[in-house]
């Protein structure tokens, strides 16, 4: 049986309309409310930051900006990075988008626990590489890091995509796991079995 998170979640009636409607919209997309939207949401103006920025990196084309990696491309950073972290929130929600996108059911765990060993294509394994050393060694990244991404087609812009991505749930990560969020039980078998219909 898992504690309850150190903050209690705020009741979705009590809070302002924008944070409201936004909850309300993912709940209608997913089927429940993902416990970081409620989480978060105990300090409005944290959360209107948090999600602004979460958008923009994860989904740019909604913001007008193109981006060379994709959208299983983000949440295979998300994961393996996550779990360098010891986030289980995020490597147990962003994993199980992760087997959505890539319509792999095995690659999250594959990637959270080695991403060297994963079912993934070169080009993946030199981005996840990138982010493990932004994640865990940033002060250490130099030209040949850069040099091995652009061998493999990304770009500078990219690369900063990937930063950016491993900073921002580096924070995201820290702020689940001190603050004892879990993930919601419907992420557990998200891309792993067929969908009920």
């Amino acid at each position: 049986m898992s504690n309850p998170p150190r903050y209690p979640l705020p009741d979705l009636n009590s809070l302002p309309d924008d944070l409201k409607a936004k909850i309300l919209e993912v709940q209608e997309k997913a089927g429940f409310v993902p416990n970081v939207f409620l989480g978060m949401a105990r300090r409005p103006a944290e959360w209107r930051a948090f999600f602004a920025y979460h958008d923009a990196l994860m989904t740019p084309e909604t913001a007008g900006r193109t981006s060379g990696l994709s959208k299983g491309d983000r949440e295979m950073i998300v994961t393996a990075t996550s779990a360098a972290n010891h986030c289980l929130y995020c490597v147990v929600a962003h994993g199980a988008i992760l087997r959505i996108y890539e319509k792999k059911p095995l690659v999250a765990d594959q990637v959270a626990v080695n991403h060297r060993k994963a079912d993934i294509a070169p080009r993946q394994r030199a981005m996840l590489d990138f982010a493990m050393k932004v994640c865990l060694a940033s002060h250490e990244v130099d030209d040949a890091d850069f040099a091995t991404l652009h061998a493999h087609g990304f770009s500078d812009e990219d690369a900063w995509d990937i930063a950016a991505i491993t900073a921002f749930f580096g924070l995201s990560n820290r702020m689940a796991s001190f603050s004892g969020m879990m993930p919601n039980p419907e992420f557990y078998l998200m891309g792993r079995v067929p969908k009920t219909k």
